[in-house]
């Protein structure tokens, strides 16, 4: 397998020249800091020399593309600080507004029930909650409190009509507003009716349009304005995730950061979390986390640059293609020969108004597929698109490197199978990618840093990454390039010396121990909350490399990214950019393209589906493989033999078409169908249907990409559409589908993909 494979690379490169082989792969892989994709993968890329995959910021989406123009932070993607807020809120705060925010089912991503101890402290407290979502998610279930309901796609407007009490019963800070910020007279007068639209956001008109009645936004508005609050808002508390990922996802997390502003963000008891961040550890003893690079010596698509390429020695890589094709655009780039996207580029505000084209110029169109990872068909939006990409003739090769026989690997030409992380050495620090989420170790009591014993060889013929990658390069003569003549140990090795650990603890020991708990941080000497420096006028003291020195207007660490350095209720860089209607310098309101206001598409798919992140598996990683996830009943639903995903529906809706609890139903719309197991619930409310994403099992019942799957892959009905046009961002939850008791047959009716307007996206020509 692994002679035809690089077999295929000469012959795709001398026949089709540059560009011709997309190495396309997903957001994460099995952890450590060797073996991690962004590490062994990165430089086995660079060293064959292959189109990449262009990422969408998909746990960020609306921060990104949103919230960053307002307040800064592009180097953690818009998403805010996390310093000091456990301390702070436990003692200061009187509320937290849970909004779009599940931290029971998330767990701030990488962590434990940490955050679920705090949670029950802040309720002994008194600290009242309010939960803001159209699911009564785990969360509001296990703390209690206020649940509001707004429809999907609507939070923006339930925000407004929050900033309109505010300003018009005088509930927000003015000092804070006139000293901290700019273009807050502009907002005003468009919250008010005072402009040329002239229309007052009022309660009663978002009452029209999110369902929440008049009173009950009144009475947050007024709680919410006269307490010291903190906002939770999206997944980690201190923003990522949330209702980012639809239609209106920008809009809501620009909201959040306008609504903040008003508040008093960074005074006591007033910040972004909700106790899932900001615990009091030290984060000053340095490990790198995996997204700083490994061994990959990646500089652009890596955080080797803060310290790791200071502190171990190794080679440079470089990629001398310059094509990139657009991960959401994937399959149009196969097919039709065209893409669009827009980058992520942490380095500035603006570096995302630069489009990515494909083709680029001078590069052949993409042969030959080297797919890492079998994640795409549970993951990604529309996803039959990639269906019909891999089972299309454009594709002359396709090599799938991947642990389980899952997903898309399925179409591959040759799979490579490699081994999980507990068949290989490595080293990684629990909770820490750094680079991206830079501290992210602050959601956990204790940093604990550890060694990756294997605990069983590779089963059957499977290697790890490192050892398949090696195995290439070798063939291809690069191998001395690749592994520099170190083994993955020998790079382990090197990674802990790099490290502070051997300040405290030899290397013959951390191979026996197996961890290492991190000192705490001396009282005096940790982090100050975060924002404080900002509401109090100071210098930034908080211990985060960001931004660039080159990005601060004045001082250095004086103000925020932003042009005034204030947090912007006009956005100065939006302003400047000047070329893009769905996303203006004022945040207004504009309604999903797939939602409330889809009467044609209403009349025909009547229910909104929404589909938050797995509570039980991390994405794809823990879902089938006869693991014993699919054993507990809220995840899959064992009926006749076999493990179906849930969807969840309302008791009223499901009476209607005669649906009982776990009876088998299809989900659909013009994109696909799935099929799962009813549960009935008050949950939500009616004209609603939840079902988490991130399935691993791809099982159509007939043709590949043109029947309907019972697998469970809720992403086949979600719209390939951007939230704007000038972006590359998902939109899952803006989604509208019907259900059915399954009849037993594959139908899903005829495939169409939703477009951007303008955009070429027929997927026809498609071929077995």
């Amino acid at each position: 397998a692994l002679d035809i494979v690089e077999k295929e690379i000469k012959r795709v490169k001398r026949e089709h020249g540059p560009g011709s082989i997309l190495a396309a792969r997903s957001s994460h892989h099995t952890w450590g800091n060797v073996g991690y994709y962004i590490s062994a993968y990165n430089r086995f890329i660079n060293i064959i020399g292959a189109s990449t995959t262009l990422l969408n910021p998909d746990s960020w989406e609306g921060w990104y593309w949103g919230a960053m123009h307002h307040y800064g932070h592009s180097m953690r993607n818009g998403a805010a600080e996390i310093y000091g807020q456990v301390e702070d809120c436990l003692k200061e705060a009187e509320l937290i507004v849970y909004w779009a925010s599940d931290p029971e089912v998330t767990n701030g991503v990488y962590g434990s029930f940490e955050g679920t101890t705090r949670r029950l402290w802040a309720k002994e407290l008194g600290i009242d909650m309010v939960h803001i979502d159209p699911y009564l998610n785990e969360t509001a279930a296990f703390l209690g409190g206020k649940w509001i309901a707004p429809k999907p796609s609507t939070s923006p407007a339930l925000a407004q009509a929050i900033t309109y009490v505010w300003i018009k019963e005088g509930l927000y800070d003015r000092d804070y507003v006139e000293k901290r910020t700019t273009g807050f007279d502009k907002w005003k007068a468009y919250i008010m009716g005072e402009d040329q639209e002239g229309v007052a956001r009022t309660p009663e008109w978002a009452e029209k349009e999110t369902g929440v009645p008049a009173r009950e936004i009144r009475a947050l508005a007024r709680e919410w304005g006269s307490r010291k609050t903190y906002l939770s808002a999206g997944g980690m508390g201190t923003t990522l995730g949330g209702a980012c990922r639809s239609a209106t996802g920008a809009q809501w997390a620009r909201a959040m950061i306008c609504l903040m502003a008003m508040q008093g963000l960074g005074k006591p008891g007033i910040n972004f979390g909700g106790l899932q961040f900001g615990s009091p550890i030290n984060y000053n003893f340095y490990f790198p986390g995996y997204a700083e690079g490994g061994f990959s010596g990646e500089l652009n698509g890596s955080g080797n640059a803060i310290s790791l390429y200071q502190r171990m020695p190794h080679l440079l890589s470089m990629n001398p293609t310059q094509q990139a094709v657009p991960r959401l655009k994937m399959a149009e780039a196969v097919l039709e020969g065209e893409a669009e996207g827009y980058p992520i580029d942490i380095r500035s505000i603006e570096g995302q108004f630069f489009p990515v084209r494909y083709p680029a110029p001078g590069h052949s169109e993409v042969k030959m597929m080297y797919k890492y990872g079998s994640s795409y068909l549970g993951t990604q939006p529309d996803s039959n698109r990639y269906v019909k990409m891999y089972r299309s003739n454009k594709l002359e090769f396709v090599c799938a490197q991947a642990i389980w026989n899952e997903g898309e690997v399925q179409f591959a030409d040759v799979i490579l199978p490699a081994c999980t992380n507990f068949e290989r050495w490595d080293i990684g620090e629990w909770a820490s990618p750094a680079g991206y989420g830079y501290d992210w170790i602050g959601q956990l009591n204790h940093r604990v840093i550890g060694i990756q014993h294997p605990a069983i060889e590779p089963l059957g013929e499977s290697k790890s990454d490192f050892q398949i990658f090696s195995e290439i390069c070798q063939r291809l003569g690069h191998g001395a390039y690749f592994g520099e003549g170190l083994t993955e140990l020998d790079w382990v090795k090197r990674v802990f010396d790099a490290s502070d650990l051997p300040k405290h603890i030899s290397w013959k020991k951390f191979l026996k121990k197996g961890y290492f708990v991190v000192p705490t941080e001396p009282e005096k000497t940790r982090p100050k909350t975060a924002y404080r420096w900002f509401a109090e006028g100071r210098k930034k003291d908080v211990p985060e490399p960001h931004p660039l020195p080159g990005s601060y207007g004045e001082d250095f660490l004086d103000g925020l990214q932003t042009q005034s350095g204030k947090i912007e209720f006009e956005s100065s860089s939006l302003k400047r950019y000047g070329n893009d209607p769905e996303r203006p310098p004022l945040n207004k309101y504009i309604p999903a393209w797939e939602g409330s206001r889809s009467k044609d598409l209403l009349a025909k798919y009547p229910l909104h589906l929404i589909s938050p992140h797995a509570r039980y598996s991390f994405h794809t990683k823990g879902d089938g493989k006869d693991s014993s996830i699919n054993d507990i009943s809220d995840h899959r639903v064992f009926i006749d033999g076999y493990f179906y995903w849930i969807a969840r529906i309302n008791a009223d809706d499901a009476n209607v078409r005669g649906i009982k609890e776990n009876d088998l139903v299809k989900l659909y719309n013009d994109r696909g169908a799935v099929i799962c197991a009813a549960q009935i619930t008050q949950r939500i409310g009616q004209g609603l249907v939840h079902s988490r994403q991130a399935s691993a099992v791809y099982n159509p019942v007939g043709e590949p990409g043109n029947s309907a799957d019972r697998g469970g892959c809720i992403n086949q009905l979600t719209p390939a559409r951007t939230q704007s046009l000038k972006t590359h961002s998902a939109a899952y939850n803006s989604c509208l589908v019907e259900v059915e008791l399954w009849d037993g047959s594959e139908q899903i009716g005829k495939p169409t993909v939703v477009k951007n307007s303008g955009s070429k996206s027929s997927l026809s020509g498609i071929r077995e």
